[in-house]
């Protein structure tokens, strides 16, 4: 074979061809990757398209795709979220009040789009603190001190229909409100520690007093359970003389009972265990 007869390649033709191969194999790489975005459970996304902006359809959970460069996704989170937020408010009787509430909120799915041609994404932080300490104010003026804590659940309710009515206007969904704490003034805190302490003080006193009637009722009964003793005592030896000399025969068994479960050595005489019945007569006989 001659030498010169072999066709020779064009070298610059086969560069080309590979740098274009290169280049729409990145494009696309580039193409394939930004066009695919996931949404995470509890979350929903919105898309924005830089032709006609935000599109009306809400995407659920999942793998959607967007064309690259011309789109971008808009994720927000709808699962409930809680917020604290403290005011101090003038109660109806001009005392000062700090109050403390905690929120629970969550964005309505289908309005996204709304919130965010209107809110933005950060919707909580423009909203909420405004709406919940005006609420707040509201409702802490139409109570006395005294009565917030008394009517709290009845406090925490009007709270939650009002926020829930304001809340509703910016798409907004309230799923639990609840009062955390309640501050008052330093005068009107001595003065509730006053009012506990004598209220504590008039129990006692109360008590005091119905422990007296009582003792009183109880030694009447004595009294009278001592009288009637008496008397039935004085029925009985009047009726038969002997009932003294029974008594003084039990007396005397006590006596000596005692006497024997000592440790100590004790003699007496018939005497003193009160058994000289000797000079003892009998009714009947005279002796």
């Amino acid at each position: 074979m001659n030498p010169g007869n072999i066709p020779k390649i064009p070298i610059g033709g086969a560069a080309t061809a590979l740098i274009k191969l290169g280049v729409f194999a990145g494009i696309g790489i580039y193409g394939l990757s930004n066009s695919l975005y996931n949404v995470e459970g509890g979350h929903r996304a919105i898309v924005f398209n830089r032709v006609v902006g935000i599109k009306d359809k809400v995407y659920p959970e999942g793998t959607h795709f967007m064309i690259p460069w011309f789109e971008r996704p808009v994720i927000y989170d709808v699962r409930a979220r809680p917020h604290l937020v403290e005011s101090t408010s003038g109660s109806r009787d001009l005392q000062m009040v700090k109050i403390a509430l905690r929120v629970l909120t969550r964005p309505v799915p289908d309005q996204l789009p709304t919130i965010y041609r209107t809110l933005g994404e950060n919707y909580n932080e423009r909203v909420l603190p405004s709406i919940i300490h005006e609420t707040l104010k509201a409702v802490v003026a139409q109570y006395n001190a005294s009565q917030l804590i008394t009517q709290r659940e009845n406090v925490s309710r009007e709270i939650r229909r009002i926020l829930t009515e304001r809340a509703r206007n910016f798409n907004i969904a309230l799923e639990d409100v609840s009062i955390t704490s309640l501050t008052f003034g330093r005068e009107f805190t001595a003065a509730i520690e006053a009012k506990q302490v004598a209220a504590q003080d008039a129990e006692r006193a109360k008590f005091i007093v119905e422990k007296a009637e009582q003792d009183k009722k109880s030694a009447i009964i004595r009294a009278q359970g001592e009288a009637k003793s008496a008397q039935l005592i004085g029925q009985a030896i009047a009726n038969n003389p002997a009932f003294i000399t029974l008594r003084r025969i039990e007396a005397s068994r006590d006596i000596s009972n005692l006497v024997m479960n000592s440790s100590n050595k004790v003699y007496l005489d018939s005497g003193e265990l009160l058994l000289n019945l000797q000079s003892l007569k009998h009714p009947q006989d005279g002796r």
